[in-house]
């Protein structure tokens, strides 16, 4: 039903103003979809920026025959009268003989408000700034380095142990913001003046500005230097003495690299609002929530209150499965009824299994691959899908038929295997050089991958040629117009608001990459890694050319594209036999590509908030100065304190599974080589063909896109169903199953049935649930596992009993023969 305006029948002015009475029902229908995200190939049939006119205000016309008539909206009877007799009246102007006048018409119910096109970027992220507002405080320093150092160092230590959580941006988000507010309440709020220099400790309330910029630095930290695996496996594995000197420059060249890299990408991936960057849109509404509660007085359970008793509830639930009970973690109850039958271990196994058992206890291994509670659920979808088809079905297909001899291996693992079945010993076929020797390798072993393994460098191939025809399919035309006019699309209402501040001139971003860059040459050939500088600038030319193409698809699905294939493939081919080098040059490039595309990530934060780009600039780069230094020591301490690190026997579980997984890669691509390894005459040579099948697989979905544009095809998103499994290993099948199962729970069901709840609780319980169990983990540890040698324990059924099956034996499904795997004559 629509409704005219308030004004009066009689008056003369015309109602240019209605409105529907179901307004605002669609309004919070929309809203219910904020993050109910469209995949990338959905993105051109969303109605982009320049299809929404800017807002033109009606300019005054200059007319002299005509008086002024001046009219006022009016909201009774009393003020029609008024009105009307106020709107008889003439104004002449001076300055003509002639009585010339201006005459000003001005509707201001036909004005509308600006927002951007994106429903679901309207229903998270401000329209509104305050230029005024401080942001580069005292108190946003404190608590942002603070943040800085807790959990860069923690996140290290977590990242060597299985299953490995992790302190998650958005928890520091929720627990920065009672410091900030205790800040404002105690600092004096006096202002101290050094000439023409004023400071303040205390300028005001604690406000959104400061806040996220202390989620930027503390963001910056949170992420494990990938070179810290090259580290860790050059010294635990080839037993390459790495001093902290060397570790530091490796890390802040890897990091830092990508910052420049980043900067010089922001008119592609940051201002234009089709850029949406989903994990932007959950902080900025919980940011929103949080300092709009500071004026809210309605009862109720607060998101704060909820969060504390959510973590509180999770710290001490964890004691459960993280020592008291350990058989809830790994919850594999069909295993225990069959523990010697094999196929059922490996099917419905945990730690060796393809995690058909679905259930777990332990939100370290629900979230291990991400909380399933951030993730969008058609992303959820598209990665449960490719799961199910490569891990589920063609896998065991694989396994069981005894392909490429993987029946004779446990069906899932980290670490490579010989033709004996034993774990691959690299160092029998290693120089005292730490060369490959060709003839020991021939006389040892080719290497042999697990069937999870197997897969997922499948997958990696055609990953690789995947996404970059995807993005020229789908993305071409915004890449070509980029290039062009280097403006890929008209302003939205952030990017007009962020005139109001200097942006940062891309020669600063040069700069900075010229400066880490030639730290990364210093790095190399001081400590004589055998990386060439021509080598070098080769790893540096791989993320420039996929920074576009996987920053189109992180922006717009919130799924990261990496460069490990590509990265292993060509030191591999070029740095024959060399696994020092092969690490360090997939180190530079893989990490580069990845902390280009974190930073993009906060910099369109800081552009949703409205921060000055140059504060956004200052903190990055200072907080990932200040992660690296900590970052290096933790791994030195841990290295020199903690006994059996990195062994399968460690008693606090500190095994280095990603370390684990990052050696198997370096011996395969580094030491034996991919013309070995997968060419033509190795039983892996078929993966090659994946490069072949990930160009084609998109274009058909395109096709009949174009045809079809309204069927359900278009919401098919290639790269992401290649991409969502790629963390097998050492990730295994529980971590994608029970992660869905809880995703459905809270992204589907709950969402669909109680969207105001979920709406307010959603993201707050994923914080809680992170904090709380990471803090019970390091309780855990620092007091009964790390003492005393690791001997306090429990000794029960309930800590055992997972302990007495196949799966946790890693047991294969056949036995190997006598003598080994025969050789192949090429082998």
């Amino acid at each position: 039903m629509s409704t005219t305006s308030p004004y009066s029948a009689d008056d003369d002015r015309p109602a240019h103003y209605t409105y529907d009475d179901d307004d605002d029902d669609s309004d919070e229908s929309s809203a219910e979809d904020v993050f109910a995200f469209l995949p990338p190939s959905t993105a051109d049939s969303a109605a982009p920026p320049h299809q929404y006119p800017p807002l033109e205000y009606p300019a005054p016309v200059y007319d002299p025959a005509t008086p002024v008539r001046v009219s006022l909206p009016s909201t009774g009877e009393k003020d029609n009268v008024g009105a009307e007799s106020f709107a008889n009246e003439s104004f002449a102007a001076t300055g003509s003989e002639e009585g010339a006048s201006i005459k000003m018409e001005f509707d201001f119910d036909a004005i509308e408000e600006e927002d951007s096109p994106f429903p679901e970027v309207r229903a998270s992220v401000s329209n509104i700034d305050d230029p005024d507002m401080p942001a580069l405080t005292f108190r946003m320093w404190f608590v942002g380095l603070f943040l800085c150092i807790v959990s860069s160092s923690l996140n290290v230590f977590l990242n060597f142990r299985q299953p490995a959580p992790s302190v998650v941006p958005l928890a520091l988000l929720l627990i920065a913001y009672p410091f900030g507010k205790f800040l404002a309440y105690i600092l004096p709020i006096t202002t101290y003046r050094f000439r023409s220099f004023e400071l303040s400790l205390n300028p005001g309330p604690w406000n959104i500005k400061e806040h996220v910029l202390v989620f930027i630095m503390a963001n910056v930290a949170v992420g494990n230097p990938y070179a810290i695996n090259a580290i860790v496996v050059s010294e635990f594995f080839y037993e390459v003495k790495i001093d902290y000197w060397f570790a530091l420059v490796l890390v802040l060249a890897t990091q830092l690299t990508g910052f420049g890299l980043a900067g010089i990408c922001r008119r592609f991936l940051v201002w234009p609002a089709s850029m949406v960057w989903p994990q932007n849109l959950v902080a900025c509404t919980l940011l929103n929530t949080l300092h709009a509660e500071d004026d809210e007085s309605t009862g109720g359970m607060t998101r704060y209150r909820y969060f504390v008793l959510v973590t509180m509830g999770s710290f001490f639930f964890f004691f459960l499965p993280g020592f008291l009970f350990e058989a809830l973690s790994v919850f594999s109850f069909v295993c225990w009824a069959a523990p010697n039958n094999v196929p059922v271990n490996q099917l419905f196994g945990v730690w060796s299994g393809l995690g058909m058992s679905v259930i777990t206890f332990d939100w370290t291994q629900v979230s291990w691959i991400g909380s399933p509670l951030m993730v969008p659920w058609w992303a959820e979808v598209h990665v449960f899908l490719g799961f199910v088809m490569f891990y589920w079905i063609l896998t065991p297909a694989l396994y069981y038929s005894n392909q490429w001899a993987l029946a004779y291996f446990p069906i899932s693992a980290v670490v490579p295997y010989d033709r004996f079945g034993n774990e691959y010993n690299v160092s029998a076929i290693l120089t005292q050089g730490d060369q490959f020797n060709a003839t020991e390798y021939g006389l040892y072993s080719p290497l042999y991958l697990p069937a999870t393994y197997a897969m997922t460098y499948l997958l990696a191939f055609a990953l690789s040629t995947c996404v970059i025809v995807h993005t020229l399919l789908y993305h071409g035309r915004s890449l070509l117009n980029g290039v062009k006019k280097m403006r890929v699309e008209s302003d939205d209402i952030h990017a007009k608001l962020m005139r109001n501040y200097p942006e940062v001139p891309d020669w600063w971003y040069l700069l900075s990459f010229c400066v880490f860059f030639s730290l990364a040459i210093v790095g190399m050939e001081v400590w004589h890694t055998g990386v060439p500088v021509w080598a070098l600038l080769l790893a540096v030319a791989l993320p420039i050319i996929y920074i576009l193409p996987s920053g189109f698809i992180y922006a717009m699905t919130g799924q990261e594209i990496t460069l490990n294939i590509l990265a292993q493939i060509i030191p591999g081919s070029l740095l024959q036999g060399k696994p020092l080098a092969n690490m360090m040059f997939k180190a530079y490039s893989v990490q580069t590509l990845t902390e280009a595309t974190s930073f993009i990530q906060d910099l369109k934060l800081g552009h949703y908030v409205k921060v000055p780009p140059r504060a956004s600039f200052l903190v990055q780069l200072v907080g990932t100065i200040v992660a690296a230094f900590l970052q290096v020591g933790v791994k030195t301490w841990i290295f020199s304190n903690v006994e059996d690190i990195c062994k399968p026997t460690q008693k606090s579980q500190l095994t280095c599974p990603h370390n684990q997984v990052f050696f198997t890669a370096s011996a395969i691509w580094g030491l034996i080589g991919p013309s070995r390894q997968f060419g033509v005459h190795s039983i892996y040579h078929p993966h090659v063909y994946a490069l072949v099948i990930g160009a084609v697989l998109p274009l058909p979905f395109w096709f009949w896109q174009r045809r079809y544009p309204n069927s359900w095809i278009k919401y098919i998103s290639t790269p992401v169903i290649l991409n969502g499994v790629s963390g097998i290993p050492p990730a295994t099948g529980i971590n994608y199953s029970a992660w869905f199962a809880v995703g459905a729970v809270f992204q589907y069901f709950i969402r669909k049935r109680n969207f105001a709840w979920w709406s307010k609780f959603n993201y707050v319980t994923s914080a809680a649930l992170d904090s709380g169990t990471v803090m019970s983990l390091m309780v855990i540890f620092f007091t009964l596992q790390f003492p005393k040698n690791g001997t306090i324990a429990v000794n029960w059924w309930g800590n055992s009993v997972y302990q007495h099956t196949a799966d946790y034996h890693h047991t294969p499904w056949k036995k190997v023969p006598a003598g080994g795997i025969p050789l192949q004559p090429s082998d």
